[in-house]
């Protein structure tokens, strides 16, 4: 098997209600979908989201179809870790992160697609799978208008069959956010765990202050409470709270979540789809990770992630949205039973985007 054409598209939609958290505003609306071509017919895919940026999908549509695309025509795309190698060579001049790696992950996404394909099985099964289940949490609790919205959110989700939600925190004072926490619990029951992410939000005494308070409080874990570059600061922080810290949704490649790891930064690690470098690069955080003692949990939903989170040993969650509230772009819709997401039982990694999707909603 050969590929022989890459294509990106951009999809935009409106935002109508932007989700918030300490520091953003989500209003971009805008997706890319990279679409991979073989000579047997198999077509490989993969989905990149921009939350932010609303020229960011021009920037990486013209890095995968101009920059890195050419250098994949002709390849086998079985050969995966040979096209990063590739790929990373071509990059490195400019940075092989970034927007870099936004295109790299779609890459091997896709190629790990045309894989589970061609053997005509979910990806997770091509890799080697630990489980065909993972278990899910929402994020739950954004920033909305008032008190009512947030509770009714809170609510319809744990309704919905999540065991577990997250809520943003650090956009007010310590207060603020031990009442957002404290209404929650209230309104979901002692059930249902609850993790908070600020963001990037605080610096390091600030982080340390507020984790005491959200430890007292039994909150699961404490989601990116400083900016990524600072892994010693998160070190002390890990080493100073009980409470869990997890971060790396901002990490691009395993070099960056091996410096976390001998830092001491975090004990829970998370990687995400669009900037990580796939299941070619998932494979070996996770085996970094585990190798320490870590925990594996997605920053994000979807396919992709399930398939991952099903392979590696050290998977503890997934991240979610409703999954009531999906909009028709997958040609295949995630189940979740008892508060777990199914493996999809679809040929590779369950990312095929619905055409008529497609050409309702691009802009190229």
């Amino acid at each position: 098997m050969k590929i022989t054409k890459l294509e990106a598209v951009i999809i935009v939609k409106e935002v109508k209600n932007p989700m918030k958290d300490a520091l953003h505003t989500y209003d971009a609306g805008t997706q890319v979908v990279t679409k991979i071509h073989t000579d047997e017919g198999i077509i490989g895919y993969a989905t990149s989201f921009f939350g932010r940026g609303k020229a960011s999908g021009a920037i990486l549509k013209l890095i995968l179809e101009s920059e890195l695309g050419p250098h994949l025509i002709g390849e086998d795309p079985h050969f995966t870790r040979k096209i990063r190698k590739k790929l990373w060579s071509v990059a490195d001049y400019h940075g092989a992160e970034g927007f870099s790696h936004f295109a790299i992950s779609a890459i091997d996404i896709a190629l790990w697609d045309i894989i589970g394909k061609k053997a005509n099985l979910p990806t997770a099964k091509v890799l080697g799978a630990v489980r065909d289940r993972i278990p899910a949490y929402c994020m739950a609790g954004w920033y909305v208008d008032t008190e009512k919205e947030y509770v009714a959110k809170c609510i319809e989700t744990v309704e919905e069959g999540f065991k577990a939600i997250k809520l943003k925190v650090g956009k007010y004072s310590l207060e603020n956010d031990i009442e957002r926490i404290k209404i929650a619990q209230r309104e979901v029951g002692s059930d249902i765990k609850i993790m908070v992410d600020a963001n990037q939000g605080f610096d390091e005494k600030e982080a340390l202050r507020r984790g005491r308070a959200y430890e007292q409080l039994g909150i699961r874990w404490f989601e990116e409470p400083l900016i990524p570059q600072h892994k010693e600061s998160s070190a002390r922080l890990a080493h100073a709270l009980d409470i869990p810290i997890a971060i790396g949704e901002n990490f691009y490649s395993k070099f960056q979540f091996y410096d976390a790891v001998q830092a001491g930064a975090a004990s829970i690690y998370q990687p995400d789809n669009r900037r990580a470098g796939g299941p070619t690069e998932w494979l070996e955080i996770g085996a970094i990770t585990d190798a320490a003692g870590h925990h594996i949990a997605s920053h994000g939903g979807g396919p992709a992630n399930v398939n991952m989170l099903c392979v590696l040993p050290n998977a503890i969650f997934l991240e979610s949205g409703s999954l009531k509230k999906e909009d028709g772009m997958l040609k295949n819709r995630l189940v979740m039973v008892d508060g777990e997401v199914l493996l999809p039982d679809v040929p590779g990694m369950g990312t095929e985007v619905d055409e008529d999707y497609i050409q309702k909603y691009r802009v190229d």
